[in-house]
């Protein structure tokens, strides 16, 4: 029976404590499916300012089933991703993040209900181990973003999952060149498996992603699946507008019966204006988010562009057995690595 061939994809920048651990890692998962599976593991480095690109070509020495795609520069935790999952060639993709906070012996499972006919099978976190006040706003931006969208949301997913063939191509026909990746899977709808994990917490080297990225990432997915946030622009506008008519009546007729006694005063007056003013500030923020987008889209940019390419002339292949070992470490922090060659 000839063996299935599968991509694993890995986006990286500035991982060099933790590459050579989720590389064996999945090449540890990945034996136990030899029979069954032919498979690469494709790393893309967003232009990484440490070692992580003379690590990965370490490895990729050692064993050619590891591809890595070089970013000219930074190119964004949105772009550079879906380059990568564009640049796989196996009949489906497994996503899985550099930090090992996405658990790779999920593979099997997922590769199991794959076979059963589920197109997409995604890890949706119960639990995690970060920190509680950030995994609460992130619950409770999931169920604001399910609440304005169009459409069902796939809460508590951070795209950790397996995409087949069919996805990704169904992925590349929407010509985004800003994709929301995870608004896309729900879009598209095809029979998808859940599978529940507790998320570890990342144990070397501190995550990349700051509030900015976040918020980046939070508003887009709600500009992208809901029209929402403009109609509540328009409705405070007009409730604003309501209530100033209201308060002008008011005092016109508290003015008229105690015309000597009752004055206005210019404390009201300000108040009302910075009130006003306020909601006219928040209403063009979010028209300026969906200019922003009309604006992005219609720049049409490159998800990224390539420095340079290593392994990609090979093809699948049987994972290596013996993991593979830098200055005598196979994973872990810390990693020497002044010895090897760029």
């Amino acid at each position: 029976m000839s063996r299935r061939n599968i991509t694993i994809m890995t986006p990286c920048y500035n991982e060099e404590d933790n590459v050579l651990n989720v590389y064996n890692q999945v090449r540890a998962v990945m034996a136990t499916l030899a029979d069954k599976y032919e498979y690469e593991h494709v790393f893309i480095d967003n232009s990484s300012r440490d070692n992580t690109v003379a690590i990965l070509k370490w490895i990729a020495r050692e064993d050619p089933n590891v591809k890595i795609i070089v970013n000219s520069r930074n190119f964004g935790h949105i772009r550079s991703p879906i380059h990568a999952l564009f640049a796989s060639r196996g009949e489906c993709v497994i996503s899985i993040v550099a930090d090992l906070q996405d658990p790779p012996p999920m593979i099997v499972d997922m590769l199991r209900e794959w076979e059963n006919g589920a197109y997409c099978v995604l890890g949706i976190k119960r639990t995690s181990e970060e920190a509680s006040l950030m995994f609460w706003l992130r619950k409770q931006y999931y169920k604001l973003a399910e609440r304005l969208s169009s459409i069902e949301t796939i809460q508590n997913y951070t795209g950790f999952g397996l995409y087949d063939r069919k996805v990704i191509e169904l992925v590349r026909s929407f010509d985004d060149p800003y994709p929301y990746f995870r608004g896309m899977i729900a879009e598209i709808g095809l029979p998808t498996v859940r599978l529940l994990y507790d998320q570890p917490v990342r144990k070397f080297g501190i995550t990349k992603n700051n509030w900015y990225t976040l918020y980046d990432i939070g508003m887009l997915g709600i500009i992208n699946h809901s029209k929402v946030p403009l109609r509540l622009a328009s409705f405070a506008g007009f409730a604003g507008a309501f209530v100033s008519f209201l308060v002008a009546i008011g005092y016109f007729i508290a003015k008229i019966l105690f015309w000597s006694t009752f004055t206005v005063g210019i404390a009201p007056m300000l108040i009302g204006v910075f009130f006003v003013m306020s909601i006219v500030l928040v209403c063009l923020g979010i028209m300026g988010e969906y200019v922003g987008a009309i604006y992005t889209q219609l720049q049409h940019r490159p998800y990224a562009v390539e420095l340079t390419r290593v392994n990609f002339e090979t093809g699948f292949g049987t994972p290596r057995q013996e993991p593979v070992t830098l200055n005598g470490i196979t994973s872990g922090n810390p990693l020497t690595v002044t010895a090897v060659a760029p």
